[in-house]
């Protein structure tokens, strides 16, 4: 089914989480009974330097309708308007859908506590690891699906033997100021950073160049004052990822909306990953304790990382 024809069948249960920093809301239902879970994201004004001036001018001279004023102080001004939407130019939400959702999804999108978590090598074999191995299989199917099975084929940005670039569902696809892509390895070896050691250096080194090359000539191309170049691209790694197969996220430096996951203690550069690995020796990660946040619903939490806080 479409995402047409699966949301008018969406039954509201609960809302999840509602963030007014960055303007979206998480609703938790069902779909012919099964758990489903809507987010709807204010979407971005999908406006730059390079649109023509009088198109900026009609969309503030037509599209700004119904004002009503809050209130003024000397030369500031707070009110409320509506807009006119133009599907295509000017979308007044990004909805996204998870459906069947798990119970993992649930957690993810259920608003909870960060707390600072040192993760020991000893712990990481003791809880985290065990754990990893958990969320193989059936979890992973969609991943799978993208790798080898041509799925979301029509998104894919660039591909070769190493991985797979493809937009992430956080980006409308559109807007460049926001641009947001994920990198999926082509191997099943790497769950994580913790499996990375001195032997994927030259690898990694390879994904990082062949990332910032692909972007800046698949979005240059149509556009000589592009603004995507080498420098602007942000490439990091989750600890802990939000799912077991490693990848890489891409982000534009100018965008700052996705919250606590590109946080210290969440995020970590490619690139400083690479010069750790220098020094890590044949263990690489298994060989260091790694400080990172984690929400309190995560299922780690309750396997036994908040008796060591």
């Amino acid at each position: 089914m479409s995402l047409e024809e699966l949301i008018p069948k969406f039954k509201f249960i609960k809302l999840l989480n509602s963030d007014s920093q960055f303007k979206n809301i998480s609703l938790l239902g069902k779909i012919n009974d099964k758990d489903a879970i809507i987010t709807i994201e204010k979407s971005h004004f999908s406006f730059n330097n390079d649109d023509d001036d009088d198109e900026i001018s009609n969309f503030i001279n037509n599209n700004i309708t119904d004002i009503l004023q809050i209130t003024n102080n000397d030369v500031y001004y707070w009110g409320l308007n509506l807009l006119k939407q133009d599907l295509n130019k000017n979308p007044s939400s990004k909805l996204n859908l998870i459906y069947p959702a798990t119970e993992t999804h649930l957690k993810k999108f259920n608003k909870g506590k960060i707390h600072i978590i040192n993760e020991t090598p000893i712990l990481y074999l003791k809880i985290v690891e065990p754990y990893i191995k958990t969320m193989k299989g059936k979890r992973l199917e969609w991943v799978k699906n993208i790798l080898y099975k041509d799925a979301e084929k029509e998104s894919v940005i660039f591909r070769n033997n190493d991985f797979v670039l493809i937009p992430d569902m956080k980006w409308d696809g559109k807007n460049l100021e926001t641009l947001y892509l994920v990198a999926i390895v082509l191997r099943d070896d790497i769950s994580s950073i913790r499996d990375l050691n001195e032997s994927h250096i030259d690898y990694l080194i390879n994904i990082q160049e062949t990332i910032k090359s692909q972007v800046v000539n698949f979005y240059s191309k149509d556009n000589e004052n592009s603004i995507i170049s080498k420098d602007k691209l942000r490439i990091f790694v989750h600890y802990q990822p939000s799912y077991y197969h490693f990848h890489i996220h891409v982000v534009n430096t100018s965008f700052p909306g996705i919250g606590e996951t590109i946080n210290c203690g969440r995020a970590i550069l490619l690139s400083d990953i690479i010069e750790n690995l220098k020094f890590l020796g044949p263990k690489g990660y298994l060989n260091r304790s790694i400080t990172y946040g984690l929400n309190d619903n995560h299922d780690l939490w309750e396997l036994g990382l908040k008796n060591y806080v």
